[in-house]
């Protein structure tokens, strides 16, 4: 099954396996946003700016750093067709993003955790936190909803076998999305 489908407006992101090379980097996919969405049959489209910050003390605490240290940040729109259907903001120590060659807009194949792969910071293990939040200002104006309206956020890590964070991102969505996780039992 395709890790993300549509039906009637619903997006089904499946994190079973979206993660996994083959999976991101299917028919030359610049990750795994990109390759779910044309396996589903819609078309992909991100706008992506790349800056550098002081981290916010939640970003800094789950990278394992202090709050204020700079860090390079991936700020991406994401549509599917023309709908815009979550914001993203991916924040990645500058040590990582310089080695991987990442602080630009097109990250090639498999985006951003390819490069990583490539540069020596493989991720082994991804740990997403699934909470509700209340739409902001800017958030309820570009998603199209009501200030104050709940919306789903995922706090996504990933990690290198040694333990090390690279990666930190903040993923806000709009409605109609289904997250659907599975887990091997035995």
């Amino acid at each position: 099954m395709p890790s993300t489908t549509t039906s009637g407006g619903t997006i089904l992101r499946d994190a079973t396996a979206r993660y996994r090379k083959a999976q991101r980097e299917e028919a030359g996919a610049r990750g795994a946003y990109d390759a779910e969405t044309k396996r589903a049959g819609a078309a992909p489209r991100s706008e992506v700016t790349v800056l550098r910050v002081g981290a916010p003390a939640d970003v800094a605490a789950a990278l394992g750093i202090e709050a204020g240290t700079e860090v390079a940040v991936r700020a991406r729109k994401m549509f599917k067709d023309d709908q815009l259907v979550q914001l993203a903001d991916t924040y990645i120590p500058v040590d990582v993003a310089e080695a991987a060659g990442i602080e630009q807009v097109d990250t090639g194949v498999g985006g951003i955790i390819s490069r990583m792969a490539e540069a020596g910071f493989a991720q082994a293990e991804v740990t997403e936190e699934v909470s509700q939040i209340e739409a902001d200002a800017d958030q309820a104006a570009a998603l199209g909803v009501q200030a104050g309206e709940k919306l789903l956020q995922i706090i996504h890590t990933g990690r290198t076998e040694d333990g090390r964070v690279v990666e930190a991102t903040r993923h806000i969505l709009g409605p109609n999305w289904t997250l659907r996780f599975s887990v091997p039992v035995a």
